[in-house]
């Protein structure tokens, strides 16, 4: 006990000695990106979901999470029935509520539709790459690396 005392009294005087001797470097230091916003699951559910023209896809009535706990789908109503749309399809607005999705109008009647009586299964391979396909994409690790080198040629 008297040991453990000691060792966090050294410590705690060992810091106050680097802190006071170390030199001032806030006129070094590098702005750094605020951190993202989260983005809470009331803000996705209920969103609109907009197409490249500003039409109408539908609303946000539920999402699919993958095991790791990250979103991997939107299930958007529309007319009656729900299409799925993978989140990586969907440049999401979270103050506006919004997301939009670059397909056209003829590539919205294509896409298929469920009820909630029948829900696909969305993790089959010939499901998962169907739906992406129809929005352009790959699924899977391949467009996840993509969009994060994306980001990162944006950055400054």
């Amino acid at each position: 006990m008297l040991r453990t005392v000691l060792r966090a009294g050294v410590a705690l005087a060992l810091l106050a000695v680097i802190v006071f001797l170390a030199p001032a470097q806030e006129s070094r230091r590098v702005p750094r990106d605020p951190a993202p916003a989260s983005v809470r699951a009331r803000d996705i559910l209920g969103s609109k979901i907009l197409i490249s023209d500003g039409a109408s896809l539908g609303t946000v009535d539920d999402f699919v999470l993958s095991n790791e706990g990250v979103v991997d789908y939107l299930v958007v109503a529309r007319a009656g029935k729900l299409v799925t749309v993978p989140w990586d399809a969907a440049k999401f607005e979270p103050r506006k509520r919004q997301a939009t999705v670059k397909i056209t109008e003829e590539q919205v009647r294509r896409i298929p539709t469920y009820t909630t009586e029948r829900y696909p299964d969305f993790y089959a391979p010939a499901y998962r790459t169907e739906v992406y396909k129809y929005y352009g994409l790959r699924p899977g690790q391949a467009r996840r690396l993509e969009r994060r080198l994306e980001r990162e040629e944006r950055r400054p």
